[in-house]
């Protein structure tokens, strides 16, 4: 009698353990990623389309990106420049923009617009100061044969002028997808301008090792270029007076240009007083 009570009992444990679900780990909810890392990382994908076009480019052709240049014109003492691409015909010096909306712009403002709205600087005035500095690394033979480019995504639409369409021009605007299409019809029309090309494999060799020497791979040095950069975007920012990184205390133009010129205070301003103390 026991023993059956007993397997009555097993049986209604074990069905009771069967119906038992197990309870559901729950997993934790990931974090939600802000705007600016959101930008970053659409702006690395399309920087790594590029690559992959330049990458295909004829076998004469050299390219170089994301360069860090010293410029003593620019406000954090650099130039970044996203790419070159070092042709038989030419260098051509590309700056991309990761923008959506309708980009409004022409030769002679040094503003563009998008949607009407936002403001950004002429990426042909950008582009400039970025040729420039890397004129000042090579001869001065090479200083005529060069190209501005900037190029957008697909999510943008133009409404520019129509010379920066133009493949006769030596500032052209384009989209990422068409940029190798803009680069080889480019060189097609320096050929057919110019008998003989105007760099040979020893100039192209040339202009390589100058600009990869200049490079600045120094991760600190590329931190506070950034910064630096930040600093002066979120300053341009209407009713914005700079402050001091640790008192708060409202500091003038000469102070903030000071700070932002020195590698010590990593992008940062501070006042007079808490300068002294930052080592």
């Amino acid at each position: 009698m026991f023993k059956f009570l007993n397997l009555l009992k097993k049986s209604k444990d074990q069905i009771q353990t069967k119906n038992k679900e197990p309870k559901k780990e729950t997993k934790a909810a990931k974090p939600k990623r802000s705007n600016e890392q959101i930008s970053k990382r659409k702006g690395e994908l399309g920087e790594y389309k590029i690559c992959i076009q330049l990458d295909q480019l004829p076998k004469d052709c050299r390219f170089l990106s994301d360069l860090l240049v010293q410029n003593p014109k620019a406000k954090s003492g650099y130039s970044q420049i996203d790419h070159v691409v070092i042709t038989p015909y030419g260098v051509i010096v590309i700056e991309t923009k990761n923008y959506q909306g309708t980009i409004y712009g022409s030769k002679d403002r040094k503003t563009w617009l998008v949607n009407g709205k936002f403001k950004m600087m002429n990426p042909f005035v950008q582009n400039y100061g970025h040729i420039q500095a890397l004129k000042s690394i090579i001869d001065k033979k090479y200083h005529k044969n060069f190209v501005s480019m900037v190029s957008f995504t697909k999510r943008c639409t133009f409404n520019v002028d129509t010379e920066f369409r133009k493949i006769a021009s030596d500032e052209i605007i384009v989209y990422d997808i068409e940029l190798s299409e803009f680069i080889h019809r480019k060189v097609s029309v320096l050929k057919l301008e110019h008998k003989e090309p105007l760099l040979n494999e020893n100039d192209i060799s040339k202009i390589y090792a100058a600009f990869s020497k200049a490079n600045i791979a120094d991760p600190k040095i590329r931190q506070h270029h950034e910064q630096s950069l930040k600093a002066q975007k979120t300053d341009k920012e209407p009713g914005k007076e700079s402050q001091c990184e640790t008192c708060k205390k409202v500091v003038s133009e000469k102070v903030k240009t000071f700070c932002l010129k020195n590698k010590k205070f990593e992008g940062k301003v501070y006042c007079y007083e808490h300068q002294k103390m930052i080592k």
